[in-house]
């Protein structure tokens, strides 16, 4: 099959080995792995351009490229612990995700695919919640969950918890920051396993064996939103992670809710906030699922997994002058691409391709709307 195939086929064991491998190369993201295939066709063609494009970009050494044994490894884990890798594309990966900005390419998942077919909410807040709290988000999700909606949620403590306990019953679905085999906190490994076993899934973008760290956990509040609907925030103090769930909501599309708290409460301060900039408020189920129910009952379009890249042959190679230009072009503040074109008069496949060596070399920081900025080494 073609990499950019539509969905419904599957990679062969040799595709899925060389998009591990790819996907897990140093400065390789969705985006990066995304535009690579566009410009190369295939994961294999891709990673034995990549020592090359990283020196163009100005990259100090050589990538680390994962070995084909060590994706075979890897894919060994999952199966061992009854996971298996999923690639965007195929019959198992959530609808929802490949409509993210961009989607991951391939995700770790444990448990029964179905349960993404369902219309999925998001249920998240505070780890030091009240109990109140905690019984409010219990009985929501399972409320939630009893009109056919999967409940999302990342699986930490207080409010997570508490959403996954109330959508058991229903189907629910906890994204981890870390490897499939590294459930965080160690107290929810046994949620976990109920969870998979129960006809939901637990899902992670990140290797097998990987250890969360504090900066992995936008990315997986990233999954949390793209999974969903609509996202729903009960109890979140102020600079929380939760508001960074609701942030990337918004900026994708999703709705965004949240529970009202007492102003004397500092875990409701972030939840009151979001109340103020126009989130919906929720003081009962029904005001989720009146607001979803349009929504899920829209089809989820198709579209190609990798769009066409620009047209590399009506145009000659990037040289440095142009390379210079780019540079030039960029600085520390998001610029679009289309602002980088109108500037510098090059071909949009030249821009393209001197962005792509900038970002492989770790120069280059993509943000939202397809902007773009200048990494400075220290």
């Amino acid at each position: 099959m073609s990499d950019s195939a539509a969905a419904g086929p599957r990679l062969s064991d040799r595709q899925r080995i060389h998009w591990l491998r790819l996907i897990r190369t140093e400065n390789v993201g969705p985006a990066t792995f995304r535009d690579l295939i566009n410009r190369f066709g295939s994961a294999e063609i891709a990673l034995e351009m990549l020592p090359e494009l990283m020196l163009s970009g100005g990259a100090r050494r050589r990538p680390r490229i994962p070995s084909q044994a060590e994706a075979e490894a890897e894919i060994e884990a999952a199966e061992r612990v009854g996971a298996r890798h999923v690639a965007i594309g195929e019959p198992d990966y959530p609808p929802m995700l490949r409509h993210t900005e961009p989607p991951p390419p391939i995700v770790a998942v444990k448990g029964e695919a179905k349960v993404f077919a369902l219309p999925g909410v998001a249920v998240v807040g505070a780890r030091n919640a009240s109990l109140a709290g905690i019984r409010f988000a219990r009985n929501l999700a399972a409320e939630i969950g009893r009109e056919g909606n999967a409940i999302v949620s990342g699986l930490a403590r207080g409010i997570d918890t508490a959403a996954h306990q109330g959508g058991l019953a229903t189907g629910t679905v906890a994204v981890l920051a870390g490897g499939l085999d590294r459930p965080y906190p160690p107290e929810n490994v046994g949620l976990a396993d109920e969870i998979a076993a129960h006809g939901g899934a637990i899902i992670s973008e990140m290797p097998f064996g990987w250890e969360p760290r504090a900066k992995d956990f936008p990315r997986r509040n990233r999954l949390i939103a793209g999974l969903s609907l609509g996202l729903v925030v009960v109890e979140a103090a102020d600079r929380s992670g939760s508001l960074i769930s609701a942030r990337l909501a918004g900026e994708m599309g999703r709705l965004v809710f949240a529970v009202p708290g007492s102003p004397l409460d500092p875990r409701a301060a972030g939840s009151n906030r979001l109340l103020k900039d126009g989130a919906t408020l929720v003081t009962e189920a029904r005001d989720v699922l009146d607001h979803i129910a349009p929504l899920s009952r829209a089809p989820v379009t198709q579209r190609l997994v990798f769009e066409e890249p620009p047209d590399f042959s009506a145009t000659p190679p990037p040289g440095d002058n142009d390379r210079a230009k780019i540079l030039e072009a960029l600085g520390p503040t998001p610029t679009g691409v289309d602002e980088i074109i109108r500037h510098t008069g090059l071909h949009p496949a030249q821009i393209f391709m001197i962005l792509l060596e900038l970002d492989l070399a770790g120069r280059l920081e993509r943000h939202a709307g397809g902007m773009v900025s200048l990494l400075y080494s220290e």
